[in-house]
C-alpha cells in the first residue's frame, strides 16, 4: 500500500452531488461545523472540499442540469480504496458490474472509476496518488460506517467479497442477519437485505454514517435546518444510536453515536 492511499477494500471518501450546491453547503456546514473550500472547476462551477481542522473530510458539487432534468435526486457517493483502479475495473466487470464513468485520472489526486454493481448500487473505486481520501475517520462529524442495502443479498455478498478479497461474517441483529465485510479481520462495511417493508422504488444503495456525539440532538438540529427524518433515533445494542436523515435537497445519509 502506498502512503497516500487507504488499504485496498477500505472505504476512503464520500462526495455529495447536490441539486442545490449552495443550500446543501450551508446545511452541512451548519450541521457538522465543516468549513467549505470552493475550488473552481468551470464557469461559475465549483468542487467544494468540506474540511474539519483544515483537513479534507468529504466533498460536494452541483448536480449537472441534465441529471436534474432526468429527476435524479441528490445523493452521497461512497469510494472504496484500491491498489490499481484499472485492474479492479476489469475485475468488477467480470463479476457483473457496469462501468458508468472512467477510469480516469484526477490530476494530483488519484484515479477513479464509477461503477454500478450487479444489484444496481452505485459505488466508486479510488487509487490515491496524492490524495488518499478523508483525512480523519471515526471521529466526530466524519465518515464512520458504510452500509449496503441490497435487493439481492447473496449476489452483493459474492460481488464485493470476490472483488475486494473480503471475508464474510454473519452478525445476528434484532431479528435479522447483518452481514459484515472484513479486510484483514477488520470490519469495513455492512450489508442488509431489503425486504417487503422497503418501497419498490428504492434501489439497492450504499449508505454513509457520520459519527456524532449526540444522535438525538443532531437529529433535532438537522430538522431545524430543513432535513426530514426517515428513521427516528434508534439504539442498537453493542453498536450505538443512529438515525436516518434526508437533507433539504433530497440526499439520504445517517448519523450515529457509536457505543464505545
Amino acid at each position: 500500500m502506498a502512503d497516500n492511499n487507504y488499504p485496498q477494500g477500505h472505504f476512503c471518501w464520500v462526495e455529495l452531488c447536490s441539486t442545490n450546491w449552495q443550500e446543501g453547503k450551508d446545511f452541512y456546514s451548519s450541521l457538522f461545523q465543516w468549513t467549505p473550500d470552493d475550488q473552481p472547476i468551470g464557469d461559475g462551477v465549483y468542487f467544494t472540499m468540506l474540511k474539519q481542522q483544515q483537513d479534507d473530510i468529504a466533498a460536494m458539487y452541483q448536480m449537472p442540469i441534465d441529471q436534474q432534468v432526468q429527476g435524479v435526486p441528490s445523493y452521497w457517493l461512497s469510494y472504496i480504496a484500491v491498489d490499481n483502479v484499472k485492474t479492479m475495473t476489469e475485475k468488477a466487470k467480470e463479476l457483473g458490474a457496469t462501468v458508468v464513468h472512467g477510469p480516469h485520472d484526477i490530476p494530483g489526486a488519484g484515479e477513479m472509476v464509477l461503477l454500478c454493481d450487479p444489484c444496481g448500487a452505485m459505488v466508486a473505486l479510488w487509487q490515491g496518488k496524492g490524495h488518499k481520501g478523508s483525512k480523519h475517520k471515526s471521529i466526530t462529524h466524519t465518515p464512520y460506517w458504510f452500509e449496503l442495502a441490497t435487493r439481492e443479498l447473496q449476489v452483493s455478498v459474492h460481488f464485493y467479497a470476490q472483488l475486494l478479497g473480503a471475508k464474510i461474517e454473519q452478525k445476528p441483529m434484532e431479528g435479522m442477519e447483518y452481514t459484515l465485510l472484513t479486510i484483514d479481520d477488520e470490519p469495513v462495511a455492512g450489508m442488509l437485505a431489503m425486504d417487503e417493508q422497503w418501497p419498490d422504488d428504492i434501489p439497492s444503495h450504499w449508505m454513509v454514517y457520520f459519527a456524532v456525539d449526540d444522535c438525538d440532538g443532531q437529529t433535532q438540529r438537522a430538522q431545524e435546518l430543513g432535513a426530514q427524518v426517515c428513521v427516528q433515533p434508534t439504539s442498537v445494542p453493542e453498536v450505538g444510536r443512529f438515525s436516518v436523515l434526508n437533507d433539504p435537497q433530497g440526499a439520504v445519509f445517517s448519523i450515529i453515536k457509536p457505543e464505545v
